[in-house]
């Protein structure tokens, strides 16, 4: 299946519903609510058994989801404010929080649940911003350059009055 071509037009989200999926441990998707379906505009049969990234925006940059896996395929469990394309080419955002599953006799990780909703404009300019300097970096040198620039700017934001002031916006959603 291609990827649609992506348009600047966002899709509005409700407030008050969750996007939920579930995936394997590989990322291939195992399940899928009413509203991931919804605002997507993939059918189900269409996610089912598909990797993930099907939804993936071209605006992501590559070191969150290297960041990310490797904090999920450890077990623990991230926040991540990502921009996601819709079957149309329409794209939405939204704030998720990715939970690892195991398996209860083994403590080996089976899969991952992702819960996204949606988020504040002022968070999305604040972190389009950041994400476009990442992609510059990933597209003139390297994913490890973003990475690094992404690792130093967290710590130089770490004491940042209005940085911090985003970042409890971002969790009064969970």
């Amino acid at each position: 299946m291609s990827k649609p071509a992506p348009i600047n037009e966002e899709i509005k989200l409700d407030p008050k519903r969750y996007i939920v999926s579930e995936t394997d441990e590989k990322g291939k998707i195992t399940y899928c609510n009413d509203y991931f379906i919804e605002v997507c505009g993939y059918s189900k049969e269409e996610l089912i058994g598909k990797p993930h990234s099907i939804i993936r925006h071209p605006d992501m940059p590559k070191v969150v989801f290297k960041l990310l896996w490797q904090t999920i395929s450890q077990g623990k469990n991230i926040n991540a404010v990502v921009k996601n394309l819709a079957k149309d080419g329409r794209y939405y955002w939204i704030f998720t929080e990715f939970e690892s599953r195991t398996d209860t006799d083994t403590g080996k990780i089976i899969g991952y649940t992702a819960s996204r909703k949606s988020i504040s404009k002022h968070v999305i300019e604040i972190i389009a911003d950041l994400y476009a300097k990442l992609l510059e970096i990933e597209k003139n040198q390297s994913v490890e350059a973003s990475e690094k620039f992404l690792i130093d700017f967290l710590k130089e934001k770490g004491d940042d009055i209005e940085f911090k002031d985003i970042m409890e916006e971002i969790h009064k959603f969970y």
